[in-house]
C-alpha cells in the first residue's frame, strides 16, 4: 500500500470541506462538554463440549468515564476528550481464565488473571465546518475498524481519524493508527504496526443507504466492505427491510503462511426483515468463498488481525462467526419489543443459525449449529432510569471434523449496565 495514501486521504477531504457553506455552531469548550459514567457488571461463562478443553469463566466490575469537551468559538474550533477505564476482578482466577472469546483480564506468566486494571486516554481534536479531525486514544465504531466494547473494558486504537459530514447524507471517514490497547491489559504492544482506512456512508433517500470501506493492516491483510440497506414501509406499522453486507479481503503471504492458510475470502451475507407492529421477523443467508475463512479481529502478537474485535457486521454472527472457509449458514431470527404489551423497555431475541459446507483438513462439509436467545430490560424512569439488564444464553454444537475450526459449547452472559452524566 502506498504510504502516502493517509496523507492523501486527509488533503482530499480538508479540500472537500472548504466548500462548506456552513458548519456545526461551536457554543464554546465549557459550554458543550460533558462528562459520563458508565457502571458495568459482566460475566461470561463458556462450558466447552470438546474433550480435553477447559471450562472458562469470568466476572468483573467496571467503571467507566469518558469526558468530551465542547469545541472552542470561532472558524476553527479545538476541543479535548479523555476516557478513564477501571475494572476490578470479581471470579475468573488462575484455570478458569484466559479464553480468547471473554478476555476480561490478561493473564501473568503464572496463569493468573489480573485482580483489577486501569487505562486512560486522551484526544485532541479539531473541527472546521462540519469536518473532525482528532488525534490520540480513539474507539473507532466502523465495519472495517471496530474497537471491541462488548466485553468488561473497551479496547482502543491511538492515531488520527478525520471525519466529514459537509453532505448532507454523506459520512465520510478515514484514519491511520500505530497502536493498539487491548481490552483486558494497559500495555499498548500488542504487535500492531500501522492500519490505515477511508470509506463513506451515504443515506441515498428515507429507503436506501449504503456504504463503502477499505482498510490496510501492515503486513497483514487488505479489506474492503460493501453495505445496502433498503427499508420498504408497507401498511400501518408493517415493513420490509433488505440488508446486505460483505467483505473482500487478501491476506499477506507472510501472515497466511503463519496461519497456515490460503490468502483470499470473500464473505457476505443478505438478511430480509419483516416488522409487524412489536414484532421482528428475520430470514438470512451467509456465504464465505476463497482459500481461507474470513480473518478479523485479535491481538498481532497472539496471532490475530489487529482490526478490532467487533470488526463482523454480517448478519449470521453470535457466538459463532459462521465465517469458515467455503462455509454457508442459513438463519431464522425473532425479536419482540415488549413495550407493545404494557412492558416498556423489555425486549427479547431468538435466532437459530445452521452452517455447513466448512473445510477444514479433516473435511470439506464440516457444521455447526447456534441458537441463540437474549432478553434485555432498560429502566424507563425513576432514580434508576437506563439501567439496563441483559441476559443471553447461546448454545453452539459444531461437529467433530470441524474442531481445528471452531469449539463448541453453552454460553452465559450476564450484563448490568448503569449509564449517567455528571456534567
Amino acid at each position: 500500500m502506498n504510504k502516502s495514501l493517509p496523507l492523501a486521504i486527509f488533503v482530499t477531504l480538508s479540500a472537500n470541506s472548504a466548500f462548506a457553506s456552513t458548519g456545526q455552531q461551536n457554543n464554546g469548550f465549557i459550554e458543550d462538554s460533558h462528562l459520563d459514567v458508565l457502571l458495568r457488571n459482566a460475566y461470561i461463562k463458556r462450558d466447552y463440549k470438546d474433550e480435553g478443553v477447559r471450562d472458562r469463566a469470568e466476572w468483573g466490575q467496571a467503571v467507566i468515564a469518558t469526558y468530551s469537551s465542547g469545541f472552542t468559538q470561532g472558524p476553527v474550533g479545538f476541543g479535548v476528550d479523555g476516557i478513564a477505564q477501571y475494572a476490578v476482578r470479581l471470579d475468573g482466577g488462575r484455570g478458569r481464565s484466559g479464553a480468547g472469546g471473554i478476555d476480561f483480564f490478561a493473564q501473568d506468566q503464572d496463569g493468573k488473571a489480573k485482580s483489577d486494571l486501569a487505562k486512560f486516554g486522551a484526544t485532541a481534536k479539531m473541527r472546521f465546518s462540519n469536518t473532525v479531525l482528532s488525534y490520540g486514544t480513539q474507539r473507532p465504531a466502523l465495519p472495517i475498524l471496530n474497537s471491541d466494547d462488548s466485553r468488561l473494558l473497551a479496547e482502543t486504537y491511538t492515531g488520527f481519524m478525520l471525519d466529514s459530514q459537509e453532505i448532507e447524507g454523506l459520512d465520510v471517514s478515514a484514519g491511520y493508527f500505530t497502536d493498539e490497547q487491548q481490552k483486558s491489559d494497559d500495555s499498548h504492544d500488542t504487535g500492531l504496526s500501522s492500519l490505515a482506512f477511508a470509506g463513506a456512508h451515504y443515506q441515498f433517500n428515507d429507503q436506501f443507504s449504503g456504504g463503502f470501506y477499505a482498510s490496510h493492516v501492515q503486513d497483514v491483510l487488505n479489506k474492503q466492505y460493501l453495505n445496502l440497506n433498503y427499508r420498504q414501509p408497507l401498511v400501518a406499522n408493517q415493513a420490509l427491510i433488505l440488508d446486505f453486507n460483505g467483505y473482500n479481503s487478501r491476506l499477506d503471504q507472510s501472515y497466511a503462511d503463519s496461519q497456515n492458510t490460503g490468502r483470499s475470502n470473500s464473505i457476505w451475507s443478505l438478511a430480509a426483515s419483516y416488522v409487524w407492529d412489536i414484532h421482528t421477523f428475520k430470514l438470512a443467508y451467509q456465504q464465505s468463498s476463497g482459500s481461507t475463512g474470513y480473518h478479523y479481529g485479535g491481538y498481532r502478537n497472539q496471532g490475530g488481525t489487529g482490526d478490532g474485535g467487533n470488526t463482523i457486521w454480517l448478519a449470521n454472527s453470535y457466538w459463532s462467526d459462521f465465517n469458515g472457509e467455503d462455509e454457508r449458514s442459513w438463519q431464522v431470527a425473532y425479536s419482540v419489543d415488549l413495550a407493545g404489551l404494557g412492558v416498556s423497555g423489555l425486549s427479547y431475541d431468538a435466532a437459530y443459525v445452521r452452517g455447513d459446507n466448512i473445510k477444514t483438513s479433516a473435511s470439506s462439509n464440516g457444521h455447526e449449529h447456534e441458537f441463540f436467545n437474549q432478553i434485555q430490560y432498560k429502566v424507563q424512569d425513576g432514580f434508576a432510569k437506563d439501567l439496563k439488564l441483559k441476559l443471553r444464553y447461546s448454545i453452539l454444537r459444531v461437529s467433530s471434523d470441524a474442531a481445528d475450526y471452531n469449539i463448541g459449547g453453552n454460553e452465559v452472559r450476564v450484563f448490568v449496565e448503569y449509564p449517567f452524566s455528571l456534567l
